[in-house]
């Protein structure tokens, strides 16, 4: 999986204004993130990928006045849309991913089928670990730091989730 591409600067000034209540900079700010919010929940929450970015995004709007530093919003931001597109994908219990633009080669719809039908075999924790570690580009520890588990435990995640990932490729 290729790293996300970075998301654009959000200016703190933004964020603060949204803190205090200024609804324009609000809509602004939910816009900005929005889609940085979508692609990390779509591949761990698979079809349910655009209700997790809701709920995460609702969270967010809901919380915004609890974030001490600005310019941490995104990973503030990719934090909830983590653990939202988790429950979510557990809630759901439901196996057929949602569109991963990102990864399949432009223009092969069956690759893309591919790898949607390899990715709906593993967990949502797995999925998890894969999006954090390969496509976000985060190390072990802020991997775990996410989602709240040890960084021995993001090892051994991320070694069954490709292995998982490699036997149903090999297919």
């Amino acid at each position: 999986m290729a790293p996300m591409t970075r998301p654009p600067d959000i200016d703190p000034a933004l964020v603060r204004a949204a803190q205090h209540g200024d609804q324009i900079a609000m809509a602004d700010l939910m816009d900005a993130l929005a889609p940085y919010v979508g692609r990390v929940c779509g591949p761990i929450a698979l079809h349910d990928g655009p209700d997790a970015a809701q709920e995460a995004l609702i969270v967010i709007f809901t919380n915004l006045a609890g974030l001490r530093e600005p310019a941490a919003i995104y990973g503030w931001a990719r934090a909830i849309a983590v653990r939202e597109a988790v429950r979510v994908a557990r809630k759901a219990a439901r196996a057929v991913p949602a569109e991963l633009a990102d990864v399949p080669a432009p223009g092969d719809p069956q690759l893309a089928a591919d790898v949607r039908d390899v990715l709906a075999r593993l967990t949502p924790e797995h999925r998890a670990v894969l999006v954090l570690r390969d496509l976000e580009g985060l190390d072990e520890q802020a991997t775990g730091a996410l989602l709240a588990v040890p960084a021995a435990t993001v090892r051994s995640r991320l070694f069954r989730a490709r292995r998982s990932f490699r036997k149903a490729w090999s297919r």
